[in-house]
């Protein structure tokens, strides 16, 4: 059975950003019962002249519009680099179950680094967190993004 598993979509949704000339981040969405793809997103912030349109943002808001519901409770969050503050936010506002993620980011993570949303007392839903899936993977493509860049 070679069936692609959340995070390497994300990956390669990843790679797709790199190629459209975005940070290179990708993030899926499933059902956490059945593990059905909900929603996958990268980033389009150069695209769309939005700050917001991180890959995080986007899969939860396709997400929540296929649910009809502003919550998805019973879902999982593939990310491939740490979450900002912002789309902290937005997960624990979109009562997501778990998020994985891939590469730690010390600058401007705000989950595992920062303002370590998730454990502040104003935070009213705490995912489940499990950092550091393919996170050679995740970090190279980064790396190489920013290489690119200098």
């Amino acid at each position: 059975m070679n069936e692609k598993t959340p995070m390497k979509r994300a990956l390669e949704l990843a790679r797709e950003a790199q190629g459209a000339g975005e940070v290179p981040v990708g993030a899926v969405i499933v059902d956490g019962a059945t593990g059905a793809i909900l929603a996958e997103a990268r980033n389009r912030m150069e695209e769309t002249r939005d700050p917001t349109a991180h890959a995080e943002l986007l899969a939860i808001r396709t997400a929540c519009a296929k649910a009809g519901a502003s919550r998805l409770d019973n879902s999982d969050l593939y990310v491939t680099l740490e979450p900002c503050a912002m789309c902290a936010a937005a997960i624990s506002f979109a009562r997501v179950r778990r998020l994985y993620f891939g590469a730690y980011d010390p600058k401007g993570g705000g989950v595992e680094h920062g303002a370590r949303f998730f454990t502040q007392p104003t935070c009213h839903h705490r995912p489940e967190v499990v950092g550091g899936i393919e996170e050679g993977e995740s970090g190279e493509i980064l790396k190489a993004f920013f290489r690119e860049r200098r």
